[in-house]
């Protein structure tokens, strides 16, 4: 396949779109896991930009696959690409994470629609503590491990090619 567009590799314009959905979703999760009012509204943008981040990231790592393949073989490039799949467990957890998240925003939902709510205090404490402790390890996790790839691609890109002082013109 062919991951190029207009000329340029579709790893560098993806790859923006995975630096910020990422901790964007990842932030929204927590905020949905300790907040039920926020939850109530917002589990379903949450759940589909983490359905498609799943995608997004696989796209991006193959498209970086496509680009090495045509950059010359320097230690830093391979040492980038190494780490591109480390994201994929990542997203993936995200994905369960709102997945479990919506879940419960419709149990949630399902029980103020009865007369008896059938959730103890108790429950819904208990299921939020686990949904904010999962939505925090999930989001700091996707978060850490995407700052150490994309420094490595910065790195692989930028070490040694500026200057540290603005050349004469």
């Amino acid at each position: 396949m062919e991951y190029s567009f207009e000329g340029l590799p579709l790893h560098v314009l993806l790859v923006h779109a995975v630096i910020v959905l990422t901790p964007l979703v990842g932030l929204l999760l927590v905020v949905l896991a300790a907040w039920p009012a926020a939850r109530r509204v917002l589990w379903l943008p949450a759940l589909v930009g983490a359905v498609l981040l799943v995608p997004l990231g696989l796209v991006t790592v193959e498209a970086g696959k496509w680009l090495e393949a045509r950059v010359p073989e320097a230690p830093l490039i391979q040492q980038h690409t190494g780490m591109g799949e480390d994201l994929t467990p990542w997203l993936i957890g995200v994905l369960v994470v709102a997945a479990l998240i919506a879940a419960w925003a419709l149990v949630e939902r399902a029980d103020a629609r009865r007369t008896n709510s059938g959730l103890s205090r108790g429950l819904r404490i208990g299921v939020a503590a686990v949904l904010v402790i999962a939505s925090l390890v999930v989001a700091v996790g996707s978060t850490a491990t995407l700052v150490r790839i994309g420094e490595a691609g910065s790195r692989a890109v930028w070490e040694g090619t500026f200057s540290e002082d603005p050349l004469e013109r």
